[in-house]
């Protein structure tokens, strides 16, 4: 094996440095100039021994795309395929002239999970929405609602760091008197607390409470009270908190489980992608924070087999409604009972909610209205919001259709048509 710190094998490497003269000053040696230049051009093309490609970051934008319609797009993106250039000497001199240093591993631009086409900056304009009157913007049918609502209760609640931008949100975990699921609130904001988690319980130590979560503060190494010191602020020295506008209505996003859509990159949906905008959009500074209730309840309700069949189906010729009443299950056998019971417990009662369904408006207020959504926030496919982005095939435009026109889901059909018009392309 060849010694590191020889001349062949420079400790440090630089791309730029010009190549050195030949050490031997022996006549002889000149017959054999043309030789050296030869070599050394090579090795200036060669790779040097510690260098590894530029690593691609994993993400929707990339493997929800619809094949069929990268060959019509490769030509304007920036990040090529090595196969697809003249040479690999060309393309590695181009990463030298753009990035000069390799990109850490680790590095926050390439740490999934990504948003697709996530270009927007700023939350979608709110639409002021009224349930009590028929022409409120909540639609016109009127879901049947829990006569009480469930008993919640959180029993943990941790921080988790994201790859948000470094954002930091808690993640509470819920028990309720309906099913035996484990339901979910993922809260961005040092603002939002859970009632019941911050409930004192028989016996228990301050230890006890700082391994459930209910503590004020941070955790540091040696704490060992549940209450904050008076001189501790909450902020974090590793990661941004999110600090809630106390004067306005808290952005809300009621999302049920989708195994497809968030783990194995389906493109018959577009839940991953909601999901992900949901979190980037109260992670956006100034935006207040918010709550995202995520719901056990896959497949419209009808769970993970079930949806699989409908997705057979699907492929037989029905649509996303269609096939679920052909398996003899309601075309959407979700419930939001839960949902606002676990936003009571947050201490929340005006909200901003992040969807396109009217009947979920009404769902989630309640039997007795405990919750009041005062502005809906529209939830735009972002393949809509430009030509590049986004969750783009057959299947999620013709479920997108289907939504609006067998839902009542308010999105602008033209747009739809648009869609799956260029996924034909």
């Amino acid at each position: 094996m060849p010694k590191l710190d020889s001349p062949s094998h420079p400790s440090s490497w630089n791309p730029h440095a010009q190549p050195h003269p030949h050490p031997h000053p022996h006549p002889q040696d000149h017959d054999h100039d043309h030789d050296h230049d030869e070599s050394d051009t090579v090795s200036q093309l060669q790779l040097p021994p510690f260098y590894s490609p530029r690593p691609i970051p994993v993400s929707r934008a990339i493997s929800e795309l619809d094949l069929n319609s990268l060959s019509s797009t490769q030509s304007h993106t920036t990040m090529a395929s090595p196969l697809k250039s003249t040479t690999a000497t060309s393309q590695f001199q181009s990463e030298l002239e753009t990035d000069t240093s390799l990109p850490g591993l680790v590095s926050p631009a390439f740490t999934p999970p990504s948003t697709p086409g996530a270009s927007t900056q700023r939350i979608p304009q709110p639409i002021v929405v009224d349930s009590t009157v028929p022409n409120g913007g909540c639609g016109q049918k009127k879901p049947k609602l829990l006569e009480e609502l469930p008993e919640v209760n959180c029993v943990v609640r941790a921080r988790i760091p994201t790859t948000i931008g470094g954002t930091e949100m808690f993640l509470h975990l819920y028990q309720n008197s309906e099913d035996s699921k484990e339901h979910l609130a993922i809260v961005f904001g040092n603002g939002i607390r859970s009632t019941s988690l911050d409930r004192p319980r028989e016996g228990e130590t301050d230890m006890d409470r700082l391994i459930r979560g209910a503590y004020t503060g941070r955790l540091y190494p040696g704490r060992t009270s549940s209450r904050a010191p008076e001189n501790e602020d909450g902020e974090s020295p590793s990661g941004k908190v999110i600090a809630q506008k106390a004067e306005e209505p808290v952005l809300v996003r009621i999302h049920s489980e989708c195994y497809t859509g968030e783990t194995v990159w389906s493109a018959r949906c577009d839940c991953g992608e909601q999901l992900d905008e949901a979190a980037r959009l109260m992670s956006l500074p100034g935006s207040g924070g918010g709550v995202i209730i995520y719901l056990r309840q896959e497949g419209r309700g009808i769970g993970l087999g079930e949806k699989l069949k409908a997705y057979n189906l699907q492929d037989l010729g029905s649509d996303t409604v269609e096939a679920n009443l052909l398996l003899r299950h309601p075309a959407d056998a979700r419930s939001y009972g839960l949902a606002t019971a676990m936003l009571r417990d947050l201490g929340q009662v005006d909200i901003q909610l992040l969807t396109n369904n009217p009947d979920k408006v009404r769902a989630v207020e309640g039997p007795n209205r405990e919750i009041v959504v005062r502005e809906r926030v529209p939830m735009i496919p972002l393949a809509w919001r430009g030509k590049t982005g986004g969750i783009r095939s057959q299947e999620v435009g013709g479920y997108l259709k289907t939504k609006i026109e067998k839902m009542g889901h308010m999105l602008q059909m033209e747009e739809v048509s648009e869609s799956l018009q260029s996924t034909q392309i």
